[in-house]
């Protein structure tokens, strides 16, 4: 059942789900499944598998479902062998709570009311449509608290009503309408018109728009508006056609019972069908939107936590300030902080003499080869002071992004690793690192922090965190992580290692001293088999004895590498990095029951160039020195700036000033644009060409220049 399920859901081939899903149940990882068993799963990458895991928990949470359902049912001595099957052969949720609907403990319902008023017969009676004279025979049932007929006939219909929004098929006609034809309708309150912070939801005052084609962001920002309380929503469709198809499925006759039960459908449309499924087409709207848009955050971490690294060179960090100054801190290459001091070059102080000297100092001291500076307050005039001066060496200039610095540098991990400093330190460390090793700096950070997207708090924060997680462990492990070097939150996103192991793997390290082999990760505390198993191949050792060790071919085939040298005659060490030898090599020669192609062609590109960073050096960027303000931005102009953000509607750049400006999706190519992340990726270095400036709304309207 679950495998035609997820086949259902993904198309994908039958037998590659069923080894995968085996794999998962051994407690298999993502990376680890799609590097190292490509031949179990037909070479499904960390996408498809992913997809699978999604299809297996929503799989497993319907079948738990059923069985809750199917308890409550047998408890209340309801549950026949013709309800049983159809919960049974259930494939979704909403249909399953639709099978369950009638037998649902209820609230007091005015339903509820009737029948212990004893009006259940007359309500079955009306169904039949074959009584003339209703009033006489409702009559008979005017007693104890019914005091006249119309009571008696009233109770009847709300029966009726609830009959009415139990029937399934009336249910699903209802979704069906709502689902092709609902509009989503907005109204500013009148008494929040003139309100200042209403302002930027101004457009939504007014606004209808088909449910079914709203994109995300919109919806996004009119569920936030409302939930501010500065609109209106209603969710609205043709009410007239919508109770035409119920008449057509229950009225069978022109008789008095089919004026009540006319009533009873208008009843159960207004006051139960219509509200129930509206809100839930909003919901279901509300899920595709915060798919969409967590789909977005998820691109983009991705392409941030990839970013450009310098890698491992001396760094100088600035985390600029004009009152407070800007902090300063001296970084070694491998990130160990050496040097820190403030200085005042800005106002009010004004001493951008005294900070020369310094910097030209602390440079030459610390035998810089780079500098940092944080891109928030006081950045542009701090990168022109920098600029100012001469250095005895070639020293490249940065600005980096300071996104998340202020919660890594208030947070328990900023706090164990710099007890003896303040946070405004830290960030300045942080700022530094993230030039050397932006994902090695950024998994200290709740990724939700980092602020890649919009209306992040507006969306499911479970679904949210979950799909953040799973990139941030796809990104560690596609790089791979120096196990001698890698911090505790570095190491818990690796392949089969979590918090408790990082701590024991950096206990061990702080006691015993740098790993010298990957056997020797096996004698870390609590370090099984299996966790060894999954994370082995994302783990690297340096100057180890087996050169293997500090490349992505993973210890269960290092004995197919060591036949390879053998067989062509040289050592381990020669074979590696020869590419004229590895190519000429006969891989069917190597086929195993469990090793195939895929595995081997995976080892000889490994081969080739042993532990290459998979991400591209990071490179100089400067702006536009003359652009201060947005004043100083007029149309037609062409510009550097950088991609600092990607939703589905476009891409905001930061042109070197406060304000963000925005690529529009339509203005990012002359042909239509499926995915903004096919034209442009995060921290993107581009020229723009400014279309438009509103300085009072604070807007700048962007081309892509190619």
């Amino acid at each position: 059942m679950m495998i035609k399920y997820i086949v259902q859901h993904t198309q994908l081939a039958e037998k590659n789900i069923k080894s995968t899903v085996q794999l998962l149940n051994e407690d298999c990882t993502i990376p680890f499944i799609s590097r190292y068993r490509k031949e179990a799963t037909g070479n499904l990458d960390e996408v498809q598998i992913g997809d699978i895991v999604k299809y297996k928990e929503l799989f497993e949470a319907l079948e738990k479902r059923k069985i809750a359902i199917l308890k409550a049912l047998e408890e209340q001595d309801v549950l026949t062998e013709d309800l049983k099957q159809k919960i049974v052969n259930t494939q979704d949720l909403t249909t399953l709570e639709d099978l369950y609907l009638p037998f649902k403990k209820k609230r007091k319902t005015k339903a509820e009311t009737a029948r212990k008023n004893g009006l259940e017969p007359l309500a079955k009676i009306i169904m039949s449509q074959k009584a003339n004279d209703i009033e006489s025979i409702a009559f008979k049932y005017v007693k104890g608290d019914l005091s006249s007929v119309d009571e008696a006939l009233e109770g009847a219909r709300h029966i009726i009503a609830e009959w009415i929004n139990e029937r399934v098929d009336i249910r699903n006609n209802l979704r069906n309408q709502l689902e092709r034809h609902a509009q989503i309708s907005t109204k500013v309150i009148k008494t929040k018109k003139d309100d200042e912070k209403a302002q930027k939801f101004r457009d939504y005052f007014d606004w209808s728009e088909s449910l079914s084609r709203i994109p995300s962001h919109r919806l996004l920002a009119i569920l936030r508006a409302e939930s501010e309380g500065f609109i209106r929503v209603k969710i609205e469709i043709d009410d007239v056609r919508a109770l035409e198809q119920i008449d057509h499925r229950i009225i069978r006759s022109k008789n008095a019972c089919a004026d009540q039960i006319e009533l009873a459908i208008s009843d159960a449309y207004k006051r139960l069908l219509f509200p129930s499924l509206s809100n839930e087409a909003l919901q279901k709207a509300k899920e595709k939107a915060d798919e969409s848009a967590i789909t977005v955050f998820a691109k983009n971490l991705k392409q941030l936590l990839l970013g450009s690294p310098i890698g491992e060179k001396r760094v100088l960090a600035i985390d600029p300030g004009f009152r407070t100054g800007c902090k300063v801190v001296c970084l070694d290459a491998q990130g160990t902080l050496k040097h820190n001091e403030t200085i005042y070059p800005h106002a009010p102080k004004n001493d951008s003499i005294g900070a020369i000297k310094k910097i030209s100092s602390l440079a030459e001291a610390y035998k810089i080869e780079a500098i940092a500076i944080g891109n928030g307050t006081a950045s542009r005039e701090t990168e022109a002071l920098i600029r100012k001066i001469q250095f005895k060496n070639d020293i490249q200039v940065f600005v980096v992004s300071e996104a998340g610095a202020s919660i890594y540098s208030a947070s328990k991990i900023a706090r164990d690793e710099f007890p003896n400093y303040d946070v405004t330190v830290r960030g300045s460390v942080s700022i530094g690192r993230r030039l050397q090793d932006p994902l090695a700096e950024l998994v200290k950070i709740d990724a939700k922090s980092i602020g890649v997207g919009q209306y992040q708090h507006d969306v499911d924060q479970t679904k949210l965190q979950k799909q953040l997680d799973v990139v941030v462990e796809n990104c560690v492990n596609a790089v791979g992580v120096n196990i001698n070097t890698a911090s505790i939150p570095l190491l818990s996103s690796v392949s089969g290692i979590g918090p408790k192991l990082a701590e024991n793997i950096f206990n061990y390290r702080n006691e015993n001293g740098a790993f010298t082999s990957r056997n020797e990760i096996k004698k870390v505390p609590r370090l099984g088999g299996k966790a060894y198993e999954q994370a082995a191949g994302f783990l690297r050792i340096r100057d180890a004895k087996n050169p293997l060790d500090n490349s992505s071919v993973h210890p269960e085939t290092y004995k197919i590498v060591e036949k390879m040298a053998k067989d062509e005659g040289v050592s381990l060490q020669d074979l590696i990095a020869n590419k004229t030898i590895l190519q000429k090599i006969d891989l069917k020669k190597y086929f195993t029951e469990t090793v195939g192609l895929p595995t081997l062609q995976d080892i000889i590109k490994e081969l080739e160039k042993p532990g290459l960073d998979i991400r591209e050096t990071a490179k100089v960027f400067t702006f536009n020195q003359n652009i201060k303000t947005i004043t100083d931005l007029h149309e037609g102009q062409l510009l550097p700036g950088i991609v600092n953000n990607i939703t589905n509607f476009g891409c905001f750049v930061d042109v070197g000033i406060k304000e963000s400006g925005l690529i529009h999706v339509s203005n990012l190519s002359d042909n239509f644009v499926k995915d903004v992340n096919e034209h442009v990726h995060l921290h993107q270095q581009i020229i723009v060409k400014v279309l438009e400036v509103d300085v009072a709304r604070k807007r700048i309207q962007l081309k892509l220049h190619n």
